[in-house]
């Protein structure tokens, strides 16, 4: 059978935060928010190992006392410029100890929300799935188009739109084959690797409380979930 990773890629800066200490060491609930993503994945008995990505120069990282993840730990460091690299990365550094046909989840260190519930219908439903899936939550909002003066434009049909959001759960060498040899303009998630290779993707839906914590406000609401769990 085949068995799950887990793969974080968090060698990015975070820039829209507006600080100087990379994004996925922000301080949330009392710990650097990339804890809570780890925590979430080591937990989960059904994940043999979770790797994390960061980038070469990365200092902060041992900074942290990280002993309480050790045994399902993997620390690479061998991130890239964009996120498709470092995933891309982690997944080459990763072959020699996963099957072709294991399944990783690649999940956003900004994304410390992530309940059990919500990951584990994930592992079952697309588990079960010939290509692999992301969670997803229909749009719910009316979409404008703007022009290049900020005014709308159009108003843009919403009906069978979902926001992505992660983990996104494929096979190793299918995953690993679609980043090698997708367009890196046109890769804005795994999903969209996958995409284009010719498959379609399940979606699995999750709800907004999987939100990515992109803005200083948002660390307030990641603190009120957590502190709030809905599991």
């Amino acid at each position: 059978m085949p068995e799950h990773y887990a793969l974080i890629p968090a060698a990015g800066s975070g820039a829209r935060m507006g600080e100087c200490l990379p994004k996925q060491y922000l301080e949330l609930a009392g710990k650097p928010m990339i804890y809570h993503a780890l925590r979430r994945l080591v937990e989960t008995p059904r994940i043999r190992r979770v790797y994390v990505v960061i980038a070469a120069e990365d200092k902060r990282w041992d900074s942290y006392d990280w002993c309480e993840f050790a045994p399902r730990l993997t620390v690479l460091r061998y991130g890239g410029a964009t996120r498709a690299d470092s995933v891309r990365n982690g997944l080459a550094a990763m072959a020699g100890e996963v099957a072709a046909q294991d399944w990783v989840l690649v999940h956003d260190a900004a994304r410390p929300c992530l309940s059990a519930a919500q990951l584990e219908h994930l592992l079952d439903a697309a588990g079960n799935d010939p290509v692999g899936g992301l969670l997803a939550v229909p749009v719910a909002d009316t979409l404008k188009r703007a022009d290049a003066t900020q005014r709308v434009s159009a108003t843009e049909p919403r009906a069978g739109l979902w926001q992505a959001q992660t983990p996104q759960m494929f096979r190793h060498a299918m995953l690993l084959q679609a980043l090698q040899q997708a367009d890196a303009a046109m890769i804005t998630d795994e999903a969209s690797a996958i995409e284009a290779l010719g498959h379609r993707p399940l979606l699995v839906a999750a709800d907004n409380s999987n939100f990515k914590v992109t803005y200083p406000r948002d660390l307030h609401l990641a603190r009120l979930i957590l502190e709030n769990p809905h599991d």
